[in-house]
């Protein structure tokens, strides 16, 4: 079984759970096979998209999450970055990283990686991902 889990950049520092100020970043991973990327900006604007595969292609359920358009979702983010962050991010460097519509698997093991790659381009620190010791008894 892979990683499950939440993690949230805010206000210059990693945490687990939900976002508590905007900017934010949010990373849900699922069984280390998809990552579900929201941020925000201060005026609530942002975006979704994924890494790894896309809900809908992972489950083989068109329901599961609506068809991200990539183009539009890697500029927002660059652009996302650029205002939260400070870094100058060109948009195929994320495109490329993304989760394929036509559900092309990816080239990662698990999805932490592509996250870390994500973060790196992004100029955003690293998290420590949680581990099993880390988690509630029982």
């Amino acid at each position: 079984m892979g990683y499950f889990g939440t993690l949230v950049y805010s206000e210059g520092r990693w945490r687990t759970g939900r976002p508590t100020a905007v900017p934010f970043l949010m990373v849900d991973v699922h069984d280390s096979d998809i990552a579900t990327v929201d941020y925000r900006t201060a005026d609530a604007s942002g975006g979704r998209f994924f890494l790894g595969y896309e809900p809908r292609v992972y489950f083989d359920e068109p329901d599961a999450s609506a068809p991200v358009d990539v183009d539009a979702e890697a500029e927002g983010y660059a652009r996302w970055v650029r205002d939260a962050v400070g870094t100058e991010l060109e948009p195929a460097e994320v495109r490329r990283l993304m989760a394929s519509p036509g559900g092309v698997p990816p080239t990662d093991e698990v999805v932490e990686q592509t996250v870390e790659r994500l973060l790196t381009v992004s100029g955003l620190p690293l998290p420590e991902w949680p581990t099993d010791d880390d988690a509630p008894p029982g």
